[in-house]
């Protein structure tokens, strides 16, 4: 299975509202990129900023679990997209 880069984008903006959604994560959130809320708003619409959203996410197990049940989609997704992001074939996680 494959996810377009347009697609990938979406679910990204669904994670960001779904981190948003709950303060503590998105203290979190905040925390782990250095973005404020004026950095989010514009992060938005790039790309490269959405990437730190689904890296993010992916950082836990529970968050990744998390996130798929509230969107609808099987957990594997979450990883998928980042893959279509950009950097995303590039990933090495040792």
């Amino acid at each position: 299975m494959t996810i377009g880069a347009d697609q990938a984008e979406i679910l990204a903006l669904q994670a960001l509202g779904w981190i948003l959604a709950d303060e503590d994560m998105t203290m979190q959130f905040i925390g782990s990129t250095g973005a404020d809320l004026n950095a989010i708003r514009a992060g938005a619409a790039d790309a490269d900023f959405l990437v730190s959203v689904l890296d993010f996410i992916l950082l836990n197990d529970q968050m990744v679990m998390g996130f798929a049940d509230s969107a609808g989609i099987a957990a594997e997704t979450v990883p998928l997209a980042r893959s279509s992001l950009p950097g995303g074939a590039n990933v090495h996680w040792t």
